[in-house]
C-alpha cells in the first residue's frame, strides 16, 4: 500500500517528524500502476467460492474488489484513515477497516491473507508476520508481495546524497524495510510459516506525467520523509534528486523507478 499512515519503525516506533500522508485521488490516478501490478498476484491465491481473504495493507480497495470477484468474503485493513475512506466509497458493498497490520488479529481467522505493495511500510516485521500467522486458519494461504531489498536504491541513495549535498537541517530517515529473501523467509519461519516460494525479481516501473513522473513519485511515495522539511529545502532536495537520478531512470521522455520486489507464498502451520 496516512492519517494518514504514520511512518514509524513501521510501524512501530514513530519516526521522528515523518509522516506520510495519501492522497486516494491522486494515488489511484496516478498511481495507478500499483494495483496493475497486483492484479496477477491474485491468480496466486488460486480463490474458491465462499472462502475468507483479508487483503492486508488494501489502499483504495481496488484489489480487494477483484478478489471478492472470484466469489470470496474480503475484508480490507490499512492504516490509512483516508484511503479507507475512498475505499468504502468505492466499494460499500466489502468490508475495510483503518488498522495496524503490525498489530491486527482478525475476530475470526481467514483461509488465505493477500498483500501488494504495503508490506515495506510495516517496518516491524516480525510483528506483522505473527499478526498476519494469527489471522490465519491452520493451513491458511499467505500472498504477498512488497519491495524487497535493492528496491529504489537508486532513489534511496540519490535522496540521502541530496540531504547531505543540500544540506539539510536534520537527518534522511527511510521509511521502508526492503528484505532480502532469507532475511524475510526466516521472520515467516519463527511466526510458524512454511514458505512455498519466493522470489526477487527486478520490475523497473514507468511513471506517469513524462517529464515530472519523478517529482510525482516523490510526492506521494516520499511525503513522510520531505514533508518533515520546510519547503524550500524538500523543494532543493528534489532538484537535487531528479538531476542525480536523470542519467540512470529518465529516457525518452520517461522516469522508470528502479522497482524491485519480492514475491512470496507460504501456508500457516
Amino acid at each position: 500500500m496516512v492519517n494518514e499512515r504514520v511512518s514509524m519503525d513501521q510501524h512501530g516506533e514513530k519516526a521522528a517528524g515523518q509522516q506520510q500522508k495519501w492522497k486516494p485521488e491522486v494515488y489511484d490516478k496516478e498511481m495507478a500502476f500499483v494495483s496493475a501490478y497486483g492484479a496477477p498476484l491474485i491468480e496466486l491465491l488460486q480463490v474458491q467460492p465462499g472462502e475468507t481473504v483479508i487483503d492486508w495493507g488494501c489502499g483504495s480497495g481496488d484489489l480487494a474488489s477483484a478478489i471478492a470477484e472470484k466469489g470470496a468474503e474480503v475484508f480490507g485493513i490499512d492504516f490509512s484513515e483516508s484511503m479507507i475512506a475512498s475505499a468504502r466509497t468505492k466499494y460499500p458493498a466489502l468490508k475495510f477497516e483503518v488498522a495496524d497490520g503490525q498489530r491486527y488479529v482478525a475476530d475470526e481467522p481467514v483461509d488465505a491473507v493477500f498483500s501488494n505493495a504495503a508490506l515495506h511500510w510495516m517496518k516491524d516485521a516480525a510483528g506483522v508476520a505473527a499478526s498476519m500467522a494469527a489471522s490465519l486458519k491452520p493451513g491458511g494461504r499467505l500472498v504477498v508481495e512488497f519491495g524487497g531489498h535493492g528496491n529504489i536504491k537508486a532513489v534511496t541513495d540519490a535522496l540521502r546524497e541530496a540531504f547531505d549535498a543540500v544540506g539539510v537541517s536534520q537527518p534522511y530517515q527511510s521509511p521502508w524495510y526492503f528484505p532480502t529473501i532469507g532475511e524475510y523467509g526466516m521472520v515467516l519461519q519463527q511466526a510458524g510459516f512454511e514458505a512455498n516460494s519466493a522470489v526477487l525479481f527486478d520490475r523497473p516501473t514507468k511513471q506517469a506525467n513524462g517529464d515530472n513522473g519523478l517529482r510525482g513519485w516523490l510526492a506521494t511515495f516520499a511525503d513522510g520523509i520531505l514533508s518533515a522539511l520546510p519547503a524550500e529545502e524538500a523543494d532543493a532536495v528534489v532538484r537535487w534528486a531528479e538531476e542525480r537520478l536523470r542519467p540512470a531512470l529518465y529516457s525518452n521522455g520517461e522516469w522508470n523507478v528502479d522497482y524491485r520486489r519480492l514475491r512470496v507464498t507460504a501456508t500457516r502451520k
